[in-house]
């Protein structure tokens, strides 16, 4: 298991690229929720998670 939550890029079975982001505990907390055509393309998903998500507020959603 990883020591610190760690982002895996690979290509899907339809030849995508996605991302997951795994917790230490081996779990996947997010993923990119798309493929991608280019590596690039997810690495750019994966960058702007790293960029926003420190700042992102919780919202408690009745429904």
């Amino acid at each position: 298991m990883p020591s610190e939550p760690t982002f895996e890029l690979y290509r899907d079975s339809a030849g995508e690229w996605r991302w997951r982001l795994v917790a230490t505990n081996g779990n996947i907390v997010a993923d990119s929720g798309e493929g991608y055509a280019s590596k690039q393309g997810a690495r750019r998903g994966i960058d702007s998670v790293r960029r926003i998500a420190p700042e992102a507020v919780v919202h408690e959603v009745e429904g």
